[in-house]
């Protein structure tokens, strides 16, 4: 198994990162911020730990005279026994959000942006909870959290008016909204709005009321379905061969053909009609399109970010663009819920102005769901390519048969890829595990389906389902699965930290195309500079809090600068910054460039600022959330989703 990059230094303990000794924090002692534990574990110390060694500590770690197992009412930090801690080990499952806004304490919609002199809408939902009199909000409304509102200036018109919590510019007296005519004017002049791709209410109704028109998709899949019923199949080689299994691949789990057998010589599903056609072909929906009449997208050499779940948002992907990734896609949606006209999935496939090069990942366990939601998103939203998820771990994706589950169902993944590549004319790519258990990798056996199906990129991720970040991505092994797959392009993803990393990879793994950057890019967003300029670039904590607050004003845009709209960019920051707070900065390391499995032993930045940005405690991560959107509001609750950044 290969990594990239160079070897390190052997004489230093496995999977840690090598600090410079003057940095070093060796009287450290780790103890417990209760505030960032679940309501679960609070009542399992309250009831089962009594006279356990467990001791509360001052912030400086130094014992307060008091033993206690259970949690007293407000000790700042807590220094725990080995049994206990093997209680906070693991992940926090089902988080529950951060904060929920109280609907009866914000305006009603319809009140919120009226300029002096301009009549309000009328309400007309008969169950809205909102407050309807502005004088009466006026008296109530939240003190606002700065002077500077972000949409204000870059719209000339924010769209939370006398909602917004930064409203102190814009907001009148009387309650309301200001403009800035010129500004104002500029912005409402564009062609286009910055964000692209919104779910319009009609489409939504079509897709809700099961009326939009899905006749293409519907042909496409029909053929599919007579064809496999007639039990002939093309093989890559282009012959044709009799087969008894017959493929079913039904609207959900239930049904479907869910063996795990090994894929063959890898056989093609798209096949001939058996049944001759005499006279003109009528049915042009069911021809594949040549590849010439395909649009095309030359991926070689581009930089290219990962679909990720949850924090590769819209304000992510725009911080990434500025520091030069080539290829950005949205977060994985789940096919049937885009069919449904889902709000919070239609959200996913968000795009901005700046992302030339888009695409969507989809995630679904049939050809039918899949197909369809293909269809629905080229006709109706702006985007380049779409890309099918083969690689999600999750158990509940996993355990559908869709994700990396696809890979155990080889009659259905020929179906989905080849039905889904007749009904779009814009790229179909692949992203794909290198298998499901740890040392049986098995995607190699579908590189001829997604050559032969017509995928215009396949990118495989060098670990196992089982693996997740635990060991390091199989390079070499990702290197042979570019060979098969020639000449479809194939990129690899995983472990590249440094333009080091990245240039190993390439010099060393010919037949690799380029890389995708997952991990990387969050830990590091300025990666791509370093790549395309070639340096390791020893970024300060000023630079580095300066990009979290373009990720701030970025985040006020995209979900608003009301009080829902901030936490919800609080939330996406601190799920950020699970990720930032690894990074180690190139002059605190002896042996740079850090790699990405390497852990730091705990150290002090070389200011305080870079000293708080390296704490592993999301305690920490909340006060830095402070310093750029204002106190956290009561009741406020953020868990980490592993249990041991519970520690400081």
């Amino acid at each position: 198994m290969a990594d990239p990059g160079t070897v390190k230094d052997t004489s230093e303990p496995k999977g840690v990162a090598r600090i410079k000794p003057e940095f070093l924090d060796p009287d450290h002692i780790p103890h417990l911020a209760e505030d960032c534990l679940s309501q679960a574990d609070k009542d399992k110390f309250a009831s089962g730990s009594a006279n356990n060694g467990a001791t509360e500590v001052d912030e400086n770690g130094k014992e307060s005279g008091q033993n206690s197992g259970g949690l007293s009412d407000k000790p700042a930090f807590k220094r725990l026994s080995k049994a206990e801690k093997k209680k906070l080990r693991g992940q926090n499952k089902a988080r529950p959000p951060p904060f929920k806004v109280d609907r009866e304490q914000i305006l009603c919609h319809t009140l919120v942006d009226i300029v002096e002199g301009e009549t309000p809408a009328p309400c007309n939902n008969a169950r809205c909870f909102s407050i309807h009199d502005i004088k009466a909000f006026m008296a109530i409304r939240p003190p606002d959290i700065g002077t500077t509102c972000y949409n204000f200036e870059v719209r000339g018109r924010c769209p939370r008016g006398i909602n917004c919590r930064f409203g102190s510019g814009h907001i009148t007296e009387n309650g309301f909204n200001k403009i800035n005519e010129d500004v104002w004017k500029k912005f409402s002049s564009r062609s286009s709005p910055p964000t692209l791709n919104a779910l319009t209410k009609d489409l939504q109704v079509s897709l809700r009321k099961r009326l939009y028109d899905f006749s293409k998709s519907e042909k496409i899949l029909e053929v599919s379905k007579t064809q496999s019923k007639a039990g002939s199949k093309r093989t890559c080689e282009g012959e044709i061969k009799k087969e008894a299994p017959k493929l079913e691949a039904v609207a959900g789990v239930t049904g479907c053909d869910g063996s795990t057998k090994k894929v063959e010589d890898s056989p093609s599903s798209e096949v001939n009609n058996v049944s001759e056609k005499i006279g003109p072909v009528l049915d042009d929906d069911t021809i594949k399109l040549k590849p010439a009449e395909k649009k095309t997208i030359d991926w070689r050499g581009k930089l290219i970010m990962s679909p990720l779940t949850t924090v590769g948002n819209l304000p992510f992907r725009r911080i990434c663009k500025e520091y030069g990734v080539d290829v950005t896609c949205g977060e994985m949606a789940m096919a049937s819920s885009l069919l449904q006209g889902l709000n919070q999935e239609w959200a996913l496939v968000k795009r901005h102005e700046s992302e030339d090069i888009f695409g969507v990942q989809i995630c679904g366990n049939n050809p039918y769901t899949m197909t369809k939601s293909a269809q629905v998103l080229q006709e109706n939203i702006e985007v380049d390519f779409i890309d099918i998820n083969m690689g999600c771990p999750i158990d509940l994706v996993y355990q559908e048969g869709a994700g990396s589950g696809l890979m155990h169902r080889e009659k259905v993944l020929q179906s989905i890829i080849d039905s889904m590549n007749k009904v779009m004319t814009i790229p179909l790519t692949v992203k794909t595990r290198a298998g499901i258990v740890t040392g049986k990798n098995i995607a190699h056996n579908f590189m001829p389906y997604f050559r032969d199906l017509g995928a215009s990129l396949v990118t495989v991720h060098g670990r196992s389902r089982e693996q997740r970040y635990t060991r390091l991505a199989d390079w070499d092994y990702i290197d042979e699965c570019a060979k098969i797959a020639h000449p479809v392009p194939l990129f690899g993803n995983g472990d590249i930290m440094s333009y080091e990393d990245y240039k190993h990879v390439i010099d060393t793994y010919k037949n690799i195309s380029g890389v995708m950057i997952g991990r990387g890019a969050l830990i590091k967003p300025w990666i791509f500079t370093e790549i395309k300029e070639q340096r390791l670039w020893d970024i300060s904590s000023r630079e580095r809090l300066d990009i979290m607050k373009k990720y701030v004003n970025y985040g006020l845009e995209h979900w608003g600068s009301d009080t829902k709209g901030v936490e919800s960019t609080r939330r996406f920051l601190l799920e950020w910054i699970s990720f930032l707070h690894r990074y180690i900065p190139v002059g605190i390391l002896e042996c740079p460039p850090q790699k990405i499995n390497d852990r730091p032993p705990v150290f002090k930045g070389r200011d305080e600022l870079e000293t708080l940005m390296a704490s592993p405690n999301c305690a920490h991560w909340i006060q830095i959330s402070e310093m750029l959107l204002g106190k956290v509001p009561e009741g406020f609750n953020f868990l980490p989703k592993h249990k041991a950044n519970s520690w400081k």
